[in-house]
């Protein structure tokens, strides 16, 4: 049977492409996803299952790649979102089971993705509610956010976590400093939308506490 022109462009060239430029990096789609749900998503029940099928998605990629780190980091952090989105008792399973994928990069590869591990760990322990329902603890969010901005100062996601922080406790001066850094972060290569949704979040943040 011959194969067209046109199908041999549609179905063979982008294998072609991606073998010419190595092995496929799932996490480029994940991340990708990711953003899509969390910032194109305004019903809660599609919200849900865009990241409910993100996970598996996810679990599939760690599976294949069980020592890719940075994947882990994203299944911590889809798993978070979900948490987020889901509300609730429901909701401390998943958070849980984030926490204990951090740690576990934390420990064997700290550094992975700009030390995305500890803004995600450090975003957890001071969103979840503290003992006895949750693990939520202020001075250890305190730690891992620092330690985090440590490795990327300069980075969109640690200076808006840290800002949230401060804000959280009260902290408006210095939470806004930290907001204004991450407001005019550098541009992530591939990462535009999850970019502009996570300055939106930024300029909402400030105008709440200026008011």
């Amino acid at each position: 049977m011959k194969i067209t022109l046109m199908c041999f462009i549609l179905c063979f060239m982008p294998l072609t492409f991606a073998n010419a430029a190595g092995h496929f990096d799932p996490l480029v789609t994940i991340q990708k996803k990711w953003a899509e749900c969390q910032y194109q998503r305004d019903d809660k029940d599609d919200h849900i299952f865009c990241l409910e099928n993100l996970i598996k998605r996810t679990e599939k990629a760690v599976r294949q790649q069980p020592d890719n780190a940075g994947l882990k980091v994203w299944l911590a952090i889809n798993k978070s979102s979900l948490a987020g989105v889901r509300g609730g008792l429901g909701a401390l399973s998943l958070v849980k089971d984030a926490k204990k994928i951090l740690e576990g990069v934390i420990e064997t590869e700290p550094t992975v993705l700009k030390g995305s591990a500890y803004t995600s760990l450090g975003s957890l322990y001071y969103k979840v509610p503290g003992w006895p329902l949750g693990f939520g603890d202020d001075k250890k969010a305190e730690k891992m956010l620092k330690k985090a901005l440590e490795i990327n100062p300069d980075g969109i996601d640690p200076n808006y976590f840290y800002g949230d922080f401060l804000a959280e406790n009260g902290e408006e001066k210095q939470a806004i400093k930290y907001l204004t850094k991450a407001l005019h972060a550098p541009a992530r290569k591939g990462r535009e939308l999850a970019d502009a949704g996570r300055r939106k979040e930024i300029e909402s943040r400030i105008k709440e506490i200026s008011q």
